[in-house]
């Protein structure tokens, strides 16, 4: 009997294929899983952010509309996975996700909505967001993003030092670029940056 249920169940998952993303100061570049790649310039461009639906067709012929986020750049539209949202209802009216919408996972998805709502400004994030962009930076960005979350981790570790404060380490405070090097290689190449940038601020307090 489980045998024969077996037979009735959709033999592949709804999984859509991901985009892949770089980030660079002022382009975001594209790559479809097709291989075309296209770069997007980012200055002037207003984004939106915005609930939408997918259609998933599965095999049994039944066809759900599954929530996704989309975030709107002008000429490109990137939006979450598919097979991660719940299942829309036909009362809720939202909008369907272009056909050529780039999908991407939701860590990439957050990271590149949280910097550009903030208009790009690097000194608008946090540590925390810092590290998460610097995994879908270029690597010449993922130096300048190092270079900035050193910066602040210093700020916030001679903010800490004095009478009656609590003393701040810089490696605590770098921790979530620490998490983020662990499984990305841009977020490594950020640490670096921002271990060598600590560095010789240091030297240069101390002289």
């Amino acid at each position: 009997m489980v045998g024969k249920t077996a037979l009735y169940r959709d033999p592949v998952p709804f999984h859509p294929a991901r985009a892949h993303v770089e980030l660079e100061p002022d382009v975001l570049v594209v790559e479809m899983p097709d291989g075309w790649t296209r770069r997007h310039v980012l200055d002037g461009v207003s984004p939106a952010v915005t609930d939408g639906f997918v259609a998933e067709h599965n095999f049994g012929g039944r066809v759900h509309r599954r929530f996704v986020r989309m975030l709107a750049l002008g000429r490109v539209t990137v939006i979450t996975p598919p097979e991660q949202g719940a299942v829309a209802p036909n009362v809720v009216r939202v909008p369907e996700a272009p056909s050529d919408a780039a999908i991407v996972d939701a860590p990439t998805w957050d990271a590149l909505a949280e910097w550009l709502l903030v208009g790009g400004r690097l000194a608008a994030c946090s540590i925390a967001e810092l590290a998460r962009l610097a995994c879908i930076a270029t690597p010449p960005f993922a130096a300048i993003i190092g270079e900035v979350v050193a910066q602040r981790a210093l700020e916030i570790v001679w903010a800490s030092r004095g009478p009656l404060r609590g003393a701040t380490d810089l490696e605590s405070v770098l921790q979530p670029l620490v998490d983020a090097a662990r499984s990305s290689s841009r977020a490594a190449e950020a640490l670096v940056s921002a271990l060598s940038h600590a560095a010789g601020a240091r030297r240069r307090r101390r002289g």
